[in-house]
């Protein structure tokens, strides 16, 4: 988020349903469960809460043409999450990636398609190859953490897609939820 749309939306005050949202994952981090868990409490807040495309300003909601946009809503005093938008035009997507941390993730406006993949290490080249997929509407929520994380996510509409997404890390100072890239070929394994 900018500094200029950041001092708007403290001006004007967090939505209900982001403090709602923000309230609720405050609490389910701080009972300090596995990862796998906490993905699954957050998936229950953010089901709860997903807040409105409305949060984000009009200009923010345009998105980039260049790429899908990222906009850091709320940061939790001890780093322990964050809450981001994400903007995507139709036909933007991430690489094929895993994540620093558990995340969850809500559509608020159009939707995503999603790849998993698992890494096969044990064969003569390394390869990657699909072992889901999901399309993912507006007002669905899903979750995952690390390991078995590796995913490809791409806005396969017509339109614009905002999804609300909860890392257990501090965005602002990481920069990006991306541990690693895969750049291995996608193929069956036998």
């Amino acid at each position: 988020m900018t500094s200029t749309a950041r001092d708007a939306q403290q001006a004007a005050g967090p939505s209900t349903a982001l403090t709602e949202l923000v309230d609720g994952v405050t609490a389910v981090v701080a009972r300090r469960r596995p990862v796998g868990e906490t993905s699954a409490l957050v998936a229950e807040q953010l089901r709860a809460h997903l807040p409105k495309p409305d949060l984000l300003t009009p200009e923010q909601r345009t998105g980039d043409p260049l790429r899908y946009v990222q906009h850091v809503l709320h940061v939790a005093d001890d780093g322990s999450f964050s809450v981001v938008a994400l903007v995507w035009l139709p036909g933007q997507q991430t690489p094929i990636h895993d994540h620093v941390s558990w995340c969850v993730v809500g559509v608020v406006e159009g939707y995503e398609s999603e790849s998993i993949y698992t890494l096969c290490a044990d064969c003569a080249e390394p390869h990657l190859y699909v072992t889901d997929g999901a399309q993912n509407p507006k007002g669905s929520v899903c979750g995952f953490a690390p390991p078995g994380d590796i995913h490809h996510v791409r806005n396969a509409g017509d339109d614009t897609a905002i999804s609300i997404h909860v890392y257990g890390a501090d965005i602002s100072k990481l920069g990006s939820s991306i541990k690693r890239r895969y750049d291995n070929p996608v193929r069956p394994c036998h």
